[in-house]
């Protein structure tokens, strides 16, 4: 296990993978993959490119990650599939009704779940733990579910405990925090410049609730009373003091898309950055093959260690029974304010 395979999550360039891309994922045998709107046409059209990514790896269980929050992020919906609600929906639920809201929650999460497992996807790229507040970039907006703590808190073990139920493994998002980004890293690096106290008296406190998820995204977002110099995605003192020591999470850490306008630097650089901050899977979503080469080139192999947790999860994530959800029309028509 771990055998040639790189620490890194590569994204196609369309519906169906070309022979250079064949070839360089065959030959380089990332962790995993990452899917976009870019990729999707039809149910059976990406059943088959997920097929035919898989068929890439010639050891381990590559990982198929996608981002299916519901709402304004999701790269699957109608006419295919269905319009899932964003995630607020269920924090403002929580305040006339928490059991409603956890209930809704569930069921929501068990159609999601099943649409992708159907698809042969295995990571789903929520939940969204970040915490907006006033000012704020909208980029993380009604992505979150509140601008509480304790509620978002709940709702995100809620999601983290059904995910892994129902057989898709979570990607906590974006860890130590984005809400509070005053741009959105797509385009910009944001600064944050809120005490630690503040942060974690606030911003951390979900992320610490789900510790135990599994799998967590980094934030591209630079803390100036942590680390003056570094986003969180590339600095180590944020990586082992907050992200690993005061938050507490084990699980494997992602690096959010390097390809985000945060970052700078060609992709080799960026890469290796990522990874020297004690990140274990650097994410490149963009499709473009030169990058991907420079990315592939900057890495070593994956760590063993690694593989072998990623494989285990991933095994265990895919043994599981298919969702069976019922009522879910009536119960999100429910969460309509």
């Amino acid at each position: 296990m771990g055998h040639l395979r790189k620490p890194v999550i590569f994204g196609c360039s369309g519906p169906a993978l070309t022979p250079n891309e064949r070839a360089f994922f065959t030959a380089q045998q990332p962790a995993g993959f990452i899917l976009f709107s870019r990729n999707i046409e039809t149910p059976a059209q990406l059943a088959v490119l997920i097929t035919e990514l898989k068929a890439t790896a010639k050891t381990g269980r590559p990982a198929v990650l996608i981002d299916q929050e519901g709402g304004r992020v999701r790269r699957l919906g109608p006419p295919h599939w269905p319009d899932f609600p964003p995630m607020a929906s269920f924090g403002r639920q929580y305040g006339k009704s928490p059991a409603y809201a956890l209930a809704a929650l569930r069921l929501n999460l068990a159609r999601i779940a099943l649409e992708l497992r159907r698809l042969g996807i295995n990571v789903d790229c929520l939940p969204v733990l970040d915490l907006p507040v006033q000012g704020a970039d909208e980029i993380i907006g009604d992505r979150a579910f509140s601008k509480d703590p304790a509620v978002t808190a709940e709702l995100g073990k809620a999601t983290v405990e059904a995910m892994l139920e129902f057989g898709c493994l979570p990607v906590i998002k974006h860890i130590p925090g984005h809400g509070r980004a005053p741009a959105d890293s797509h385009q910009a690096l944001p600064v944050v410049e809120a005490s630690l106290a503040e942060l974690a008296a606030t911003d951390f406190k979900p992320f610490a609730a789900c510790a135990s998820a599994p799998l967590a995204m980094t934030a591209h977002v630079a803390f100036l009373a942590i680390d003056g110099e570094r986003p969180a995605s590339l600095s180590q003192k944020i990586v082992s003091e907050i992200i690993r020591g005061h938050i507490g999470f084990e699980g494997l850490l992602i690096s959010d898309d390097i390809g985000m306008g945060a970052l700078d630097g060609d992709f080799g650089r960026r890469a290796a950055a990522v990874l020297g901050a004690g990140t274990d899977l650097v994410l490149h979503c963009g499709g473009d093959l030169e990058e991907m080469e420079a990315v592939a080139n900057a890495v070593a192999e994956l760590d063993r260690q690694t593989a072998t947790r990623l494989d285990a999860w991933l095994e265990e994530a895919e043994g599981r029974p298919l969702p069976e959800p019922q009522g879910l029309a009536d119960v999100l028509a429910g969460l309509e304010e």
